[in-house]
Order: C-alpha cells, then structure tokens, then sequence
C-alpha cells in the first residue's frame, strides 16, 4: 500500500513566488518544472496526472513534494554536488615552483611552459601555465636596471630635484638634451582588404632611408614650453648654436640649465660659460639622465608624431616636430615633480603631467 502524498498548502508568498517563476522566460527549465508541479500538487491534483502535466516521473514527482513539504522554497534547490576529484594539488604546484630552480634542458637558456610539462612528465602544459599565473611568474619576462655609480650622485641628484621643486626667483630652470638619428623612413602605406571583405590601414615592413637629423630641445620647466633646433650633425659646435638660440630666448634673465654628462655639454675649459656668467649648468649624475625632465617630452614626441611616420626627407620629418612641438606649446604644461626620495640604487621616476 502507497504512502499518502505529502499535503501541499501554500502560502500568498509562496504561491506569488512560484506563479513568477513559471513566468519568467530566463529561469531555468528546471525551476519553473518543478514550480509547476507544486502548483498542481497545492491544486490537489494526483501525483500520476502531476507527472504526465511536467513530464516526469511519479517517483521524482513524489520526491519533490516531500522535499517542499519538508524545507518549502529551499527544498526546490539541487543540493551541492561533490564534483570529480582534483586531479592536482599542493604537492604539484611545488613540484611546479622547485623544477624553476633547475637547469632548463641543454640547448635551451630558459623554460617555457611546455618545457616544464615535459620534464615533469605527468602535468599538463595548461595546469604549469595555471599555477606560475597564480604566483605572477612571467617566464620571457627581462628586467633590466642602471644602477649610477656616481661619487657625487647625492649632491647633484639633491641640486636637480631642488631646481624642480624649487626653482630660484627671477630664474629660468631649463632641460637640455638632443634626440640623434631621427631617420626619415618613407614607408609604403595603404589600405589592405581582406578576403572576409573588412579592410585594414598600415604600412608595410618595406622602407627607404632619406637621411637623419638631430634633434636639441630645452623645455622650460615651470610652464612646459619647449624650443627645438634641427641640425645634421651632434658635436659642441651644434650645442653651443642651439644655446645661443636659448639664451636669446630670454634676455637679461638667469638660467639654470639641466644637462647629462655628454662629453659636448662639458669641455675641459668652457669658454662659451665665461661670456655668459648668467648661465649655469647642472649635470645628472651618471647614468641617471631620466632626472632630465626633457627626456619625458621626446617620449611624448615619438608616441604622437614620429612612431611609425613616413617621409620623404629629413625636411619633411623637421617639420612634423615643429607641428608637432607649435600644437603641444598651445596648450603647454608642466610635469609635475612628484617624487619626494630619490636612492642610487633605485632609479624609478615619477612624472605626471598636469595637463593633456
């Protein structure tokens, strides 16, 4: 003799929240089966006549309504499935970390991933992939540093920054340096189409040479304005004009100037300084020339104007920097200076500009 079906009775929230369930287009097909079937069964409908209406058998239907009877709502939830048993564990990924410390294999100067399956034999490439992404590990990653031995990097790192963050009144703070062999490369440009009927703009790997130029630029640090000189060549004589060109800039005013350790910004015995007492130059320590704020502007210049430009001359490369260099000046403005502590031995800088 059958057991009599559990008695369903609903409440008005109950009801509500299983009428909108059969009515929701994205439930699960699952969910609003088993809605329905507690609507029928609340109706007093057969447990038979229940499961031909949901398509189900009368065992499952008997199940869920037990279910419902005893936890309501909650019961209608699948209960948590245990799932397959983790194929790797703690003692794979150390096994994963400690072939790192080891020799690649002969021929190879380091590992990749599908080198360290093969040499732990009974791991797949996709879990070694998965465990150096967790510990942040980059294989072919390469970081490189310039640690400046300089005796006096203190003293003249201390100066520079000073100049920056304070520079004299009535002063002019200026950075000084040259870009060299800019190329002008005429690249074949165009439009390809593709088979798919889509079309894409570039160039292709295919170039000629048309010649360099050198590149002086001095960027006044307090308003970020910048002047450039166009020359053939970089020897001091090239410097000294471009200075010239500076200083007429500023008539009658004091300027700073920030320079590196190129041997044309630092003859033995200046001659050039003599006749302008109103100048004064302050060198980067050595190997530390990212302390020139100028540096920032040529990274700026290639990223805007020059990477992957086509000319046809070094004329035609000339005037896309002074384009470029007249656009920028309109709206010119300064970098902000932003770190306070500046070690030998750790070379990272930090420049924000104000304004883009």
């Amino acid at each position: 003799m059958r057991k009599p079906s559990v008695r369903i009775v609903l409440t008005i929230e109950e009801r509500q929240t299983m009428e909108e369930t059969t009515r929701m287009r994205t439930a699960p097909y699952r969910a609003v089966q088993r809605a329905r079937l507690i609507l029928l069964a609340a109706e007093g409908m057969a447990n038979k006549a229940i499961a031909q209406e949901v398509k189900l058998s009368r065992s499952m239907v008997v199940q869920w309504r037990n279910r419902f009877g005893q936890s309501r709502i909650e019961g209608l939830q699948d209960l948590p499935r245990r799932g397959p048993r983790p194929k790797y564990g703690e003692a794979t990924e150390r096994r994963i970390l400690a072939q790192l410390d080891t020799s690649p294999p002969t021929g190879y100067s380091s590992w990749t991933g599908k080198l360290l399956a093969q040499a732990l034999g009974d791991i797949s490439c996709h879990q070694v992939w998965r465990v150096l992404k967790r510990h942040g590990i980059h294989l072919q990653r390469r970081r490189s540093w310039c640690v400046s031995t300089d005796p006096e990097f203190t003293q003249k790192a201390a100066d520079i920054v000073a100049l920056y963050m304070d520079p004299p009144e009535n002063a002019i703070v200026i950075s000084v340096d040259e870009k060299p062999a800019i190329q002008a490369l005429e690249r074949a440009q165009g439009w390809l189409r593709l088979p798919n009927g889509h079309s894409l703009r570039g160039f292709s790997h295919e170039y000629k040479r048309h010649g360099t130029t050198t590149l002086f630029a001095a960027l006044e640090v307090v308003t970020g304005l910048v002047h450039t000189g166009h020359y053939g060549r970089r020897r001091r004589r090239e410097f000294l004009d471009f200075m010239n060109r500076i200083v007429a800039q500023y008539p009658g005013k004091e300027l700073h100037i920030i320079l590196d350790n190129l041997n044309i910004h630092k003859p033995e015995h200046d001659r050039w300084l003599s006749r302008h007492p109103n100048v004064h130059f302050h060198y980067t320590p050595t190997h530390a020339s990212w302390l020139n704020q100028v540096e920032c502007w040529f990274s700026i210049l290639w990223r805007q104007a020059l990477g992957g430009l086509s000319a046809t001359s070094v004329h035609a490369v000339c005037q896309t920097i002074d384009n470029f260099t007249q656009a920028r000046n309109k709206d010119a403005a300064p970098f902000e200076w932003t770190k306070q502590v500046v070690h030998p031995g750790h070379l990272e800088h930090t420049y924000s500009q104000l304004c883009n």
